[in-house]
């Protein structure tokens, strides 16, 4: 993996940005409620994007089949998954504690599209019969802030096409670790280039993103509409009630 960060002075990086940890998940499919999670990790990141601290990551056998297509994505094969990925209640019950140990520290939990991660990992803890994170916060995801500040930019919203866009390198896009790590270096530079117009508090600019997120949703809703009539989504951030 290429851990080169991008340069960041630390002022005048909002106080939520000098310290992050990053989030992601690569998973069975695309279903928040039935399918499962394959692999994950929570790395911290300084102020200059590096990592730092404890880097924890997890592959977990999820007890199903890893259909070719999610294989194709994350690489992850069955056999993989049941020669080296651990018990997937282990796994999970591990990624909430990690998870829930920063969130109660105030440290920002960075996730790109967080609904995705955040619902996953909300399903996976009550199939293995945890508490689920309550109300998760403060979450930061580059996604609704970057669809926030720059609106009107054409072109792909997906992690590879915007790290770029902001000077950061994706050398592996869908191994959780290097996603993980690029979308932390991209909510820095938004926060760097932004700096003037978003909060510097961490949870404030949790706030700002559920309301950011409503927004983006009901307008997706009601352009998908005048071609799908009966579409149907939830707004949810970053937790989407399923």
């Amino acid at each position: 993996m290429n851990e080169s960060a991008p340069t960041l002075d630390l002022f005048p990086l909002p106080a939520w940005a000098q310290r992050v940890v990053v989030f992601d998940t690569e998973t069975t499919g695309l279903s928040l409620t039935n399918d499962r999670i394959v692999t994950a990790c929570a790395i911290e990141l300084d102020a200059t994007g590096q990592v730092v601290g404890d880097r924890r990551e997890w592959l977990a056998n999820p007890g199903v089949p890893i259909p070719p297509m999610a294989t194709s994505v994350h690489g992850i094969t069955n056999e993989i998954a049941e020669r080296d990925g651990r018990p997937a209640a282990e796994v999970i019950g591990e990624i909430l504690d990690a998870l829930r140990g920063y969130l109660n520290q105030g440290v920002a939990v960075v996730a790109y599209n967080a609904p995705y991660d955040f619902t996953m990992l909300h399903h996976e803890a009550i199939r293995h019969g945890f508490a689920p994170l309550d109300s998760p916060a403060p979450v930061i995801d580059p996604l609704v802030i970057d669809k926030k500040l720059d609106k009107w930019r054409k072109g792909s919203r997906k992690l590879e096409a915007v790290a770029p866009l902001y000077g950061v390198s994706l050398d592996n896009a869908h191994t959780a670790a290097d996603d993980a790590i690029a979308a932390g270096r991209v909510a820095q530079a938004i926060a760097k280039k932004y700096a003037a117009e978003l909060p510097s508090d961490a949870m404030a600019m949790h706030d700002a993103q559920v309301a950011w997120s409503r927004e983006q949703v009901l307008s997706f809703i009601a352009w998908k509409q005048k071609t799908e009539p009966d579409f149907h989504d939830e707004p949810g951030w970053p937790v989407k009630p399923t």
